[in-house]
């Protein structure tokens, strides 16, 4: 199947340099823009299909899983992995992010937008006061738990006889 970004036979742009020569920021609707252009030069929208698209991004995140996968727990910032490693892992977490976001553009999805509403929820289902340091899937803090933590603090005081 033809790559969203042919790396496997070459292709891609570079990321947009700002005025100072530093790198700038990429939007994921820029990015979408972007990627839409590239499989449209191509002709590769007929192979871009949601179904093989998801299969795509799916192998990706195998690959990028194998970066990872005898390595053991890996700390924060990579310590000990030279450039090497680490421009691999640049470059497969880039196909990741390239399938997604080709992906929701497919599906008629804002993704950042989508996003966003995904952490407006979660910020629901993990309050801050009883998550706080806790990996505990959200189901472990009821809504009873949330609403009525001070009522059940008081009954359970009074059960105790206090």
């Amino acid at each position: 199947m033809n790559g969203v970004e042919g790396e496997k036979c070459g292709g891609g742009g570079g990321a947009a340099v700002g005025r100072d020569g530093e790198e700038a920021a990429v939007s994921l609707e820029a990015l979408r823009k972007r990627m839409a252009d590239f499989a449209r030069e191509r002709d590769w929208e007929q192979f871009h299909s949601p179904r093989n698209l998801l299969l795509a991004l799916v192998g990706e995140v195998g690959e990028l899983s194998e970066i990872f996968q005898w390595k053991g727990e890996v700390p924060k910032g990579l310590p000990g992995w030279d450039e090497a490693e680490k421009e691999h892992l640049g470059e497969e977490l880039a196909d990741v992010l390239l399938y997604l976001v080709r992906l929701s553009d497919m599906c008629g999805v804002d993704l950042g937008k989508a996003a966003l509403r995904k952490m407006e929820i979660n910020a629901r289902k993990y309050p801050v006061g009883q998550c706080r340091g806790s990996s505990k899937k959200h189901t472990c803090y009821t809504s009873d738990d949330k609403n009525d933590s001070a009522d059940n603090t008081a009954s359970q005081a009074a059960k105790k006889g206090t």
